[in-house]
């Protein structure tokens, strides 16, 4: 039996990677799935993938009047939202002293920024019993050079979700975060480095990695898809890592 029938679910990002990922898994055990992106032939692409009667509007996080008519229109057509993942992200790498305010706020705003009034602006829909589930990383922790910035907004990530999961409760909304590690997905493609140095950077991670491999999207959707469920009715303002062990020891490489 499905642990997610009939639940309205939210996933923003939802047209690649985890977000898509997710946005199926959903999918498969019967939630009403509600996907976001930023170009309109990716929506569509992944809202003809993903089935099931799913949705896709295009919105972009970092701009909140897109958010609110987003919500706007969730209202009018379902009323609710039981299911809120705040996936939607970007990473660009550059060292301390060569970060630009433009890449300074262009990761600030999506991932910190819109994150936080993503959540904000959903909560008039999340119904008691709902789950809140934000896509963090554990760069809020490894120190990984040329990722100052992006480290940092997830870090914020991580803030946000202990606080809001202590002043949610009482109204019944649980709020966790998933810190993934290296994961096959195309969000390095678009840092805008060449292939050689993605390649550079892929086998230095891939070697750091107990299990000496990456982790798949598919991998990180079923946990997120637990945490959205009622079998996690118990769990609040907790983060997950689910990195293949990478941050286990970070003094032995």
């Amino acid at each position: 039996m499905s642990n997610l029938n009939n639940k309205v679910a939210v996933v923003t990002g939802g047209n690649s990677g985890i977000g898509l990922a997710t946005a199926k898994e959903f999918a498969s055990k019967g939630a009403k799935v509600i996907i976001t992106g930023r170009k309109q032939e990716a929506v569509d692409n992944a809202v003809a993938e993903i089935g099931n009667g799913a949705q896709g509007f295009v919105a972009d996080q970092s701009n909140l009047q897109q958010v609110d008519e987003l919500v706007a229109q969730i209202k009018q057509q379902h009323g609710k939202v039981d299911v809120l993942f705040i996936n939607a992200g970007v990473v660009n790498f550059a060292s301390v002293a060569e970060t630009t305010e433009q890449t300074f706020d262009y990761m600030v705003n999506i991932n910190y920024k819109g994150a936080f009034f993503t959540l904000q602006k959903f909560l008039p829909l999340l119904q008691k019993g709902s789950s809140v589930i934000n896509l963090s990383s554990i760069n809020a922790y490894t120190g990984m050079p040329n990722t100052a910035i992006y480290a940092s907004t997830k870090a914020a990530l991580n803030s946000i979700t202990r606080t809001a999961a202590y002043e949610l409760a009482p109204h019944g909304i649980r709020v966790n975060s998933v810190n993934p590690g290296p994961i096959d997905t195309p969000i390095f493609d678009k840092t805008g480095l060449p292939q050689e140095a993605l390649s550079e950077i892929g086998g230095a991670i891939a070697h750091r990695i107990p299990v000496k491999r990456y982790g798949q999207a598919s991998e990180i959707a079923k946990l997120v898809s637990f945490l959205a469920s009622d079998d996690a009715s118990f769990i609040t303002g907790a983060e997950y890592n689910i990195d293949g062990g990478t941050n286990l020891n970070p003094i032995l490489g």
